[in-house]
């Protein structure tokens, strides 16, 4: 048996738990945040026996995709009569980063 944990945008989050739910797969979610942006995401537990892992990477996979989006950093810290311009910067968002770790005991009570 394997736990998947899979940090996903919360964009994407829905439509991965609803995609999971109708292909068998049990879920829970928690919110969670950072990165350079501290956008709030969403960390997925799904344990899966190990010939149902493919699957359920292939479900993670379609449904978290990966998107650019323009961002305006927060102004640096400046001394007075300094002018700041803001430029906003290419970010990548979306997509998952996922863990796949051995399962050594499971018991639902």
């Amino acid at each position: 048996m394997k736990l998947i944990i899979a940090v996903v945008n919360n964009d994407n989050s829905r439509n991965l738990l609803d995609q999971l739910g109708r292909n068998g797969f049990s879920a829970t979610v928690t919110s969670s945040a950072g990165g350079f942006l501290h956008v709030s995401n969403a960390t997925i537990f799904c344990g899966v026996d190990d010939e149902e892992l493919a699957d359920a990477l292939r479900i993670i996979r379609e449904n978290c995709t990966s998107r650019i989006q323009y961002v305006t950093p927060l102004p640096p810290v400046m001394e007075p009569g300094e002018m700041h311009i803001p430029i906003p910067v290419e970010k990548h968002v979306g997509g998952a980063t996922i863990f796949v770790v051995d399962v050594e005991h499971f018991e639902k009570v």
